[in-house]
């Protein structure tokens, strides 16, 4: 028996290297095959999306200089059938094309990174006298000091071009030094836009489509100022989600230069992953910016660790995500050379933040290994938040309908108090959501509303419901105290 033993243990150790070999040669082999990763893509998309709830999904891998696949997947808010061709939203990616514009200008001599904004934007003059030492540099990677707290960059009105942006930084107290600590906002790109307005004297969409799209082959690649009123008619809504259904919406109203307001296509965003993935140069040869420049756009600085110039940077990998309320998106460039982007046609929301977990998936096919399952609670979560809504109704209604005995009226107050809590939790919501998830970012209720339907209904009813109980209460307890004394005698019958 225990030779037995020793030799099964002898012939399952010999075994390993075997199992390995193979199963690294199939993986390379799978990788290497492009039929058979197109398969294993349009699989593992079907099943993330199916869980994610994405509508539609269109996805690029590269290696290198190489394109190695790009498609696109289920369905458009009308009904077409996603491609590769399909325009969306790339919602916040579209901060490295700024941070290219504004490191190609420099290398052509137009500007230099570490030399103050004011230079270039005179009328930018922010209250905060630190402000004068912003550098452009520090626009790029958040380290300015402005912040969503100290500037809600979207719930005061919104710009109308990057020139209106600076009105309202100006009056801006500053949350730390510039250059000490990263903070990561849209107005710093609004800004960085007018900077490449200024530096290269033409308007910034302009620029982009010269100077960054057409060299770089991106022919169905525009960039607007604002949503939605600047989307091309080809771009057709988005989706949020709730209660397990996809609905379309309309983005809302947002100033979108420089910070996210790229459009483009799976096929355009793989040429865009070539330029990063071949030291700044296009498939068709031209050089957008140096090898040095690319390198400076991934390499983050002391101050700011996990952030670069346009780009986030975190285990080797280098990458950015992108959301709008009806659109996500996201890139990510591996240091074994492929470069995976996703554009997804359904928002950032509760339960499902993003493409980044897909992106990694895919990422795991090109290198020839197995993604993880994909990830989502959105269903989940949105059924629980559907459930505590009919609860609250039911307990509304029952309150509502339930007959009240005396009490004095310190009990009264102690009782009537917890049925603000909704109430408040509906008022705070932004601010809760954009500490607790956004990392202090600013958010509307109206786009809270976007984000979670469903969250923001359950609040809705339940506040509505109490504030009904606490009328009807306050109303009876009115009526208690001054009913007696204000009421007229009743007339007695006659004769008596």
């Amino acid at each position: 028996m225990g030779k037995t033993t020793a030799l099964a243990a002898a012939l399952l150790v010999a075994t390993i290297p075997v199992v390995a070999a193979t199963t690294a040669t199939t993986a390379a082999a799978h990788a290497a095959d492009p039929a058979a990763l197109d398969r294993r893509v349009a699989e593992y998309v079907a099943d993330h999306a199916d869980a994610a709830a994405y509508p539609g999904v269109a996805v690029a891998i590269t290696k290198g200089d190489r394109v190695v696949h790009v498609s696109g997947h289920g369905r458009t808010s009308t009904g077409a059938a996603v491609t590769a061709k399909t325009r969306m939203p790339i919602a916040s990616v579209s901060k490295s094309f700024t941070a290219l514009a504004v490191v190609q200008l420099a290398e052509r001599g137009a500007l230099d990174l570490d030399t103050p904004v004011a230079r270039y934007v005179p009328e930018f003059h922010p209250a905060d006298e630190r402000g004068a030492r912003i550098t452009v540099r520090h626009l790029l990677d958040h380290t300015s000091g402005i912040t969503d707290r100290t500037l809600p960059e979207k719930s005061r009105p919104q710009p109308s071009s990057p020139a209106d942006a600076v009105t309202r930084v100006n009056p801006t107290a500053l949350a730390s030094d510039p250059g000490t600590e990263h903070r990561y906002t849209n107005t710093n790109y609004h800004l960085a836009a007018l900077v490449v307005e200024r530096a290269s004297g033409e308007p910034f969409g302009d620029y982009l489509r010269r100077h960054v799209f057409e060299p770089a082959g991106m022919h169905d690649t525009t960039s607007i100022t604002t949503t939605p009123d600047d989307l091309p008619d080809d771009v057709v809504k988005g989706h949020v989600h709730a209660y397990g259904a996809s609905i379309p919406a309309t983005e809302p109203t947002r100033f979108v230069a420089g910070s996210d307001g790229v459009i483009t296509t799976a096929e355009d965003m793989a040429k865009w992953l070539v330029v990063q993935s071949n030291g700044g140069r296009a498939a068709s040869g031209a050089q957008l910016v140096s090898a040095a420049g690319i390198t400076a756009m991934h390499t983050a600085s002391a101050q700011s660790p996990s952030y670069a110039l346009g780009w986030a940077t975190n285990g080797g990998k280098v990458r950015h995500s992108g959301i709008w309320f009806t659109y996500c998106a996201g890139q990510l460039l591996l240091p074994s050379g492929y470069g995976v982007a996703v554009i997804a046609n359904t928002g950032f929301a509760l339960g499902n933040e993003g493409t980044s977990a897909l992106e990694d998936g895919l990422a795991a096919l090109a290198d020839g290994g197995t993604p993880a399952e994909p990830p989502s609670t959105r269903l989940v979560t949105e059924l629980v938040l559907g459930a505590l809504t009919l609860l609250s109704l039911v307990l509304g209604v029952l309150a509502l309908r339930r007959a009240w005995p005396r009490r004095a009226l310190w009990q009264v107050v102690v009782r009537m108090v917890p049925r603000l809590v909704p109430v408040a939790a509906l008022i705070l919501l932004p601010t809760l959501l954009g500490l607790l998830v956004g990392g202090g970012r600013d958010i509307t209720l109206f786009q809270v509303a976007h984000y979670s339907p469903a969250l923001v209904v359950w609040l809705a009813v339940s506040s509505a419901l109490n504030l009904a109980v606490l009328a009807t209460r306050a109303a009876r307890l009115l009526r208690e105290r001054t009913g007696p004394a204000d009421r007229a005698p009743e007339p007695q019958p006659a004769g008596r």
